[in-house]
């Protein structure tokens, strides 16, 4: 084990302990980005403080200089450290910082604050379906590749299964779902996205959808204001309209939701519904800041995190943001993920990561909606990921959207700029374009859905009136070589 205390020369007085293990699984890089990571959230390291250089930190570890930069660039993407040139690498100085040692001793100790747990009385809202979503086309959103999905693997599995099938599986599952499941489940999500979780914390259910509403049935009543993100997913504010809250739209920009914003506009909100490490449809990711400040607010308010992860393992420029779950020491966010945008929709699989003093009221409500998830697809689904499919599916798939995205990005910047500017290209199977020009994206989407080019306006996403003009664009399930002609098509609607 190598152990370094850095100069205070770099540090400004302030030692700090980065040590590395050579014996331990775990990557080298992994354990320096994680020691970073703890001692700034715990406020060891305070903003605008000074890190050694990359080559500093490797000969001091004796350790190769490419851990340390891919330390610390995953560092930078989320936040925690800022690059100035000709300066250096120091501690983000957009980082929240305690006015005191009695402050942080008292947040540690403190035990959480009240917890409101509500019924679900209203009935849903009218809902019509929009244009780009009747039929399938290029630029859909929320579709992956099926073409591309080893589809003769998993139908393999789903025979071996049926042909072992014992008639004990014909019965009612488990409210929570197979424990097999949620075993290898509880492994994936704490390598993959750092969620403290344990199996029986996680509840499988029929995509996130339901869990946004099972989440709203058991926090929230009726009448309470919620934080959203402002544009943001729309099903979700149908999900809380129908359970008769009040969505408060909290302004986005570039390091995710205004935490201060939405302070302002209501500090007595119940919950926030968030998507931190690809929100949609902007497509940004949280800080670290904003993380750290969205979560001390949810401990004082005493109020909830909604966090939905829907398709973080697609990152293309970094590896995959940490959850905001795995930050929190005070139980208070209730993370969740679906199955549907990395492997196919009609799965109708995602997951609950509950924190455990609220299992029995997860629990009973998903009872009282549908009694238990089906239990044969849960099985193949275990399959598929034991025998490391899924694994392979992921980085194949991370290939090819990055392919189609890098496309996508040069043939807008090609055809359609000056009129527009991309948001949100880093990640996920969509990037957003924001209309310099005048036009009502709704009235574009429906045009454009009767040549089959399936647009989602902007403007669907916004609680209030909509400042900007915009479409939202899939690329997963359109091929890199019909890109450039749909994006030739849209420039022509948009001429018209």
């Amino acid at each position: 084990m190598t152990t370094l205390m850095s100069p205070k020369s770099r540090l400004s007085a302030a030692a700090t302990l980065i040590s590395v293990d050579r014996g331990e699984p775990k990557p080298i890089y992994l354990q320096i980005y994680e020691a970073f990571r703890t001692r700034i959230v715990h406020r060891e390291l305070r903003p605008g403080q000074p890190v050694p250089s990359t080559r500093q930190l490797a000969r001091e570890l004796r350790v190769s200089r490419f851990p340390v930069l891919n330390a610390y660039a995953q560092l930078l993407a989320e936040g925690y450290f800022e690059s100035r040139i000709g300066a250096g690498t120091f501690i983000a100085s957009s980082l929240p910082e305690e006015s005191s040692r009695q402050k942080r001793k008292a947040a540690v100790t403190s035990a959480p604050g009240p917890r409101s747990i509500a019924a679900r009385t209203s009935t849903l809202p009218r809902y019509e379906k929009p244009s780009w979503a009747k039929g399938l086309g290029p630029f859909q959103v929320g579709h992956p590749e099926l073409e591309a999905f080893p589809l003769k693997t998993w139908a393999k599995l789903a025979a071996r299964h049926f042909r072992n099938m014992r008639r004990s599986e014909l019965q009612y599952g488990e409210a929570m779902g197979l424990e097999a499941l949620r075993e290898v489940l509880a492994v994936y999500l704490r390598t993959s996205r750092a969620v403290q979780c344990e199996a029986d914390q996680i509840m499988i259910v029929s995509g996130s959808q339901q869990a946004l509403d099972i989440a709203t049935r058991v926090l929230l009543n009726a009448g309470a204001p919620v934080w959203v993100e402002e544009p943001g997913y729309w099903l979700v504010h149908h999900v809380l309209k129908a359970a008769g809250c009040q969505p408060v739209p909290v302004p986005v920009d570039d390091e995710g939701l205004d935490v201060y914003a939405g302070i302002k506009l209501n500090p007595e909100a119940r919950a926030a519904f968030v998507a931190p490490s690809h929100q949609y449809p902007l497509g940004v990711t949280m800080s670290a800041a904003r993380r750290l400040q969205l979560l001390e607010w949810a401990q004082t308010a005493g109020a909830w995190i909604v966090e939905d992860d829907y398709d973080s393992e697609y990152r293309y420029e970094s590896a995959p943001i940490s959850s905001l779950q795995g930050l929190d020491t005070n139980s208070r966010v209730i993370y969740i993920g679906t199955f549907s945008k990395v492997l196919f929709p009609s799965l109708r699989l995602g997951y609950i990561v509950i924190p455990p003093d609220l299992l029995d009221r997860f629990a009973a409500v998903r009872q009282s909606m549908d009694l238990c998830p089906p239990p044969i697809n849960q099985a193949v689904l275990t399959e598929f990921i034991r025998e490391g499919h899924f694994a392979r599916h992921l980085r194949k798939m991370r290939q090819l959207y990055g392919e189609r995205r890098r496309v996508l990005v040069k043939e807008i910047e090609r055809q359609l700029y000056p009129s527009c500017t991309i948001v949100g290209g880093e990640a996920g199977m969509h990037l957003t374009i924001l209309m310099n020009v005048e036009i009502r994206d709704s009235e574009v989407a429906a045009r454009a859905a009767e040549r089959r080019l399936r647009l989602s306006a902007l403007s669907l996403s916004y609680v209030g009136k909509a400042p900007r003009q915009g479409f939202v664009l899939g690329f997963g399930n359109t091929r890199a070589s019909e890109i450039p002609g749909a994006v030739r098509l849209l420039k022509k609607l948009l001429k018209a």
